[in-house]
């Protein structure tokens, strides 16, 4: 079989990679994909490095079943605390997702960022060594989105309890004058619209999509992995919860996909 038309294997914590997912798939229409949404366990913030291992090698081991021809780590908090495992136990092309400190570092003309983000990612050794290569002469505040990503697992992107906890986590960022706000995790993107709405005109909002999706292009290209088909690429999506949350998240997305459970 060719292994050029095998899916581009992605998992998340549940449907928060799917934005991860979007820039991959408007960056190469043509490639397949297979995306597992581990909504069950979710978040993997709260949950100690062995247990984020453990499920981040179960979902490895199920895209590698299925066939997938390199895997995307589209969870911050599994790349921060599994990925330096999982490349080292697996023979496949991994791609890991970290807050964009990087770019926000360097453009920032307050010296002030902010980082939105799950305690599993901040509280991380790959998180403390990229602050501390990027960003050491720039204040970086710090903050976990503790509830964020229940709300988005349950479509409540515009409740006003998300409103509220946002408002709160913003304040120490706004006081401290921060110009850009990092966002730390693959669910927020789906809180934009919010944020903007609470945010100065001047704060730019930066998530790391676009980057994953170009370096995820580059591996497959390296490995000579990319699909030279000129059919749209076709997508199979999967929950282990309520699979009708990914559907309305993707509901404006018109691309050949299937939407459904799976117990795993």
């Amino acid at each position: 079989m060719n292994q050029k038309n095998n899916p581009i294997g992605i998992f998340d914590s549940g449907v928060g990679g799917t934005s991860i997912w979007k820039d991959i798939i408007l960056l190469m229409p043509n490639e397949n994909t297979l995306y597992l949404a581990d909504s069950r366990n979710a978040p993997y913030g709260q949950k100690s490095k062995e247990e984020i291992i453990a499920l981040s090698e179960k979902n490895t081991e199920w895209l590698l079943e299925n066939n997938a021809k390199l895997i995307v780590v589209a969870c911050n908090t599994a790349t921060t605390n599994a990925i330096k495992h999982l490349r080292q136990k697996y023979d496949v092309p991994f791609v890991g997702i970290e807050p964009a400190i990087k770019p926000a570092a360097l453009y920032t003309k307050h010296n002030a960022v902010g980082v939105l983000a799950t305690q599993g990612t901040l509280s991380s050794e790959l998180f403390d060594e990229t602050k501390g290569k990027f960003a050491r002469d720039i204040k970086v505040v710090e903050q976990v989105g503790e509830g964020l990503v229940p709300l988005v697992e349950q479509h409540k992107m515009d409740s006003p309890k998300t409103t509220e906890l946002l408002k709160k986590y913003l304040q120490p960022m706004l006081e401290a004058h921060i110009d850009y706000l990092i966002l730390g995790c693959t669910h927020y993107p789906y809180l934009v619209t919010q944020l903007k709405k609470l945010l100065p005109d001047y704060v730019k909002i930066i998530d790391s999509g676009e980057a994953v999706a170009r370096q995820t292009k580059k591996l497959l290209s390296e490995h000579m992995l990319l699909n030279n088909s000129n059919q749209p690429g076709r997508h199979f999506l999967y929950s282990n919860t309520d699979s009708n949350i990914l559907k309305l998240l993707l509901k404006d997305i018109e691309v050949p996909m299937e939407i459904e459970y799976l117990d795993f």
